[in-house]
Formats: C-alpha cells, sequence, structure tokens
C-alpha cells in the first residue's frame, strides 16, 4: 500500500512562506519541500503536510488570502535504489 502524502502548490516562494509562517503561528505542523516533478513543473517550493491538517491549512489559506495553486496528493515515491553506485 502506498503513502499518499499532501503538498500546498504556490505559484511562488513569497506564497509559501508566508503559508508556512501562518501555519507555524497556528501550530501546524509544514515542512518546506521541493515540489514534486509529478506534481508540477512551476514554483519549485512547496509544503508538506500531514492529511489531517489539510482542513486547517485551507483555513488559514482562506482567512489570510494566500495565493495557491492546488493542494496535491502524490503517492511517495520511496526507491530503496536511489543514490546506491555499487
Amino acid at each position: 500500500m502506498q503513502e499518499i502524502q499532501h503538498y500546498v502548490l504556490f505559484p511562488n516562494h513569497d506564497n509559501a512562506m508566508r503559508l508556512h509562517r501562518e501555519l507555524k503561528n497556528l501550530g501546524v505542523r509544514a515542512t518546506i519541500a521541493p515540489t514534486p516533478r509529478a506534481a508540477s513543473k512551476c514554483c519549485g517550493v512547496s509544503l508538506l503536510i500531514r492529511e489531517e491538517d489539510k482542513e486547517a491549512v485551507e483555513a488559514c489559506i482562506e482567512e489570510h488570502g494566500i495565493e495557491i495553486l492546488k493542494i496535491a496528493a502524490i503517492e511517495r515515491d520511496v526507491n530503496p535504489k536511489r543514490d546506491r553506485y555499487c
């Protein structure tokens, strides 16, 4: 069973940093992460959020008028052979 990760995608990094700051003030955990190419080829930064925090994140986005592209649900791609050369 694949694990699903939720990424908040942005048109620019300023909005990502602003939402990260607002979520931190609310006590909602969000991790700054590179945007998976499977989700978007736009801005290189996204926020990785927990599924159970999705509603709180959406409310924060609405309350503070932060522009996002979407919240994408992506299957976690773990390759145990990545970066192995032997």
